[in-house]
């Protein structure tokens, strides 16, 4: 057992072990962000939809489930961020060892740019879990409906509540901006690194991750942007 922890100790420790894990957490937050846009577009269906939407996570498991979701998305977002800060400084130093440092101008502004777009998705989950998760510095919690003759948390007057207050709309849109600007590079670079990415199909692949950071973008600020302009009330 020790060899085999040491084994994958050494192997994470590399830079081709750091790029697996940098991928695979990549992985898990594509497929969860497009979940959470599906179930939050319910939004649109109407307030029986969003609210027992919510009601089914929130009682999962006990209500445990979620906080398990929670905390994964979390954590992957750190794992993701650090190890992708470790690989840029690692690279950089190789480049500027052998190349020289005018050689590294464009890759060193694309690398941080990314790490900058990835840290400002970080800031937006804190904020989002604060202001609508554990509502700190509002009444959300209060906030209630009835469904089947259930008492559940009213989510749809929440989210409605929450996107009124244009700066946090504004915040809102433009951190999902950051995200799919990381997503446009970041899915084709995953299925590259995961060595699933072939000279052919690396074209198509480029244009499926556009296409999905499309996607978020439009999905998630139609929300905030509905409640602004009155669509959604």
């Amino acid at each position: 057992m020790s060899a085999l922890f040491k084994s994958l100790s050494v192997f994470l420790a590399s830079s081709v072990g750091k790029k697996i894990l940098v991928a695979l957490t990549g992985a898990a937050l594509v497929v969860f962000v497009l979940g959470h846009l599906i179930g939050n577009l319910l939004i649109f269906a109407g307030a029986d939809a969003i609210n027992e939407y919510g009601h089914f996570l929130q009682t999962a498991g006990h209500g445990a489930l979620v906080w398990v979701a929670r905390i994964g998305l979390l954590t992957c977002v750190l794992i993701h961020i650090v190890l992708t800060i470790k690989l840029t400084k690692e690279n950089r130093a190789a480049r500027e060892d052998r190349y020289g440092y005018s050689h590294t101008i464009q890759a060193t502004k694309s690398s941080r740019f990314m790490i900058f777009s990835g840290l400002i998705v970080l800031a937006f989950i804190v904020y989002h879990l604060l202001h609508f998760t554990l509502h700190i510095g509002n009444n959300y919690s209060t906030l209630t409906t009835s469904i089947h003759g259930e008492t559940v948390h009213d989510v749809y007057r929440m989210v409605i509540q929450g996107f009124s207050w244009w700066p946090a709309s504004a915040f809102y849109i433009f951190a999902i901006l950051m995200l799919c600007s990381h997503l446009s590079h970041g899915v084709s670079s995953m299925f590259q690194t995961l060595g699933l990415a072939t000279p052919r199909t690396w074209p198509l692949l480029q244009k499926i991750s556009i296409i999905y950071a499309a996607i978020i973008f439009i999905g998630n600020s139609s929300i905030p942007l509905a409640v602004l302009l009155g669509f959604v009330k």
